[in-house]
């Protein structure tokens, strides 16, 4: 009897252990969200003692390059006709309209992250790739073109969050309405947001705001601005942000460096 509770017990693990190998990666953005504004989870603790800078570059439209001190390189809603530097190692796309997403990358691009998910499912990321860790929330996405067009896709969108250096960077990608309380306690808290701005294609500047205000940012980088003259947008957001207009195309940040008061940050670009 006690062998054979001991080969049944045995059995039982061997099942459980494929489960729990497909449980999310640990969130520390997540674990930060808990903490008072600024605290870090013990794991972060040794990473702030060396603060190491993360370089954020403007290449135009939606797209953003992330490179971070270990080497990795990101693009976010890659589509292949904004690029600067070297072929980012991870890309993130959102299946918008093309200037968000290409199906055909650079087959040596090794990490190919979709937005959107395959028969009717949504996209879940959650995967490290050398000192960065890379996950989503979806939302949905508005249909613009053909059959259905006005009506919402679920789940077509999905907002990348970016764990690298102690910060929290997110993308939101195409989107196209308010947050629910669900969705801010899947993404947590982000020190980084890069934030559409058109107020006609995506959300208004109003959402934004208050977006911006619940993640607890204190820097937002806006993106899609072609539809919105920068001045219009600096006078409507100036009132809650400091603006801080630059001549280069590029940010390096730390967690030390993060300026206390939040701060919209534009970087040279179109």
């Amino acid at each position: 009897m006690l062998r054979f509770l001991a080969v049944a017990f045995s059995f039982l693990g061997s099942l459980m252990v494929p489960a729990t190998a497909q449980q999310p990666l640990r969130s520390d953005c997540l674990a930060m969200a808990n903490l008072v504004p600024r605290a870090l989870p013990v794991s972060l603790r040794h990473a702030s003692a060396r603060p190491e800078e993360v370089a954020i570059t403007y290449a135009g439209h939606s797209t953003y390059y992330i490179d971070t001190p270990g080497g990795v390189r990101i693009s976010t809603d890659f589509s292949g006709a904004y690029r600067t530097g070297r072929l980012p190692d991870i890309v993130t796309m959102n299946r918008a309209h093309s200037t968000h997403y290409t199906l055909f990358p650079d087959p040596k691009i090794p990490h190919v992250l979709h937005g959107w998910g395959d028969n009717g499912q949504p996209a879940l990321v959650s995967t490290r790739v050398g000192d960065v860790f890379v996950r989503n929330v979806t939302t949905d996405i508005r249909r613009y073109f053909g059959e259905g067009s006005g009506q919402m896709i679920r789940d077509g969108n999905s907002i990348f969050i970016f764990e690298v250096a102690g910060l929290c960077i997110g993308h939101l990608g195409h989107l196209h309405h308010k947050l629910d309380d669900s969705h801010f306690a899947a993404i947590g808290r982000l020190d980084i947001v890069m934030v559409p701005i058109d107020g006609t294609y995506t959300m208004s500047l109003d959402g934004v705001s208050d977006i911006t205000r619940r993640l607890r940012s204190a820097v937002v980088l806006p993106m899609h601005r072609f539809a919105t003259p920068l001045d219009e947008f600096m006078r409507l957001i100036g009132q809650q942000f400091v603006i801080d207009q630059r001549t280069e195309r590029t940010l390096k940040i730390s967690r030390d460096t993060l300026p206390g008061t939040p701060t919209v940050i534009i970087l040279d670009g179109v």
